[in-house]
């Protein structure tokens, strides 16, 4: 079973840049690889969200090095901070969903395929 999600860019490495948004079905700023992604024919107008700071650097994981002490709050300032990253991406594009007969509720349902469904003969 998959999520469903909004496209927002191509990273220079060829991975997508997708979010859910996280309050409608909890998938956060995340980058997929293109083979996990089924493209649809559903638009949003994505032009109010700004996400030019995002690239693959803000994703990359840190080297981790010997725990010291006072490192925690470090931590913590880097789970605040991609918070409000969320809520900035999240609020414009909540509000054009919001615009969009039934658009919250198909982002909301899970996709899936049934028995005797072939992924390749659905049109989306």
């Amino acid at each position: 079973m998959g999520k469903r999600v909004v496209f927002l860019k191509q990273l220079s490495s060829g991975l997508l840049l997708v979010t859910g948004p996280f309050k409608i079905n909890g998938v956060p700023l995340r980058r997929v690889n293109q083979s996990y992604v089924i493209g649809t024919s559903t638009k949003i107008d994505i032009s109010g969200v700004n996400v030019d700071k995002f690239d693959d650097k803000y994703f990359a994981k840190e080297v981790q090095k010997k725990k010291k002490k006072g490192e925690g709050e470090f931590l913590e300032v880097e789970i605040e901070v991609r918070k409000e990253d969320q809520k900035a991406v999240d609020t414009p594009l909540i509000e054009c969903i919001n615009t969009i007969a039934d658009m919250k509720e198909y982002l909301a349902a899970r996709f899936s395929l049934k028995q005797g469904m072939k992924l390749h003969e659905l049109v989306f």
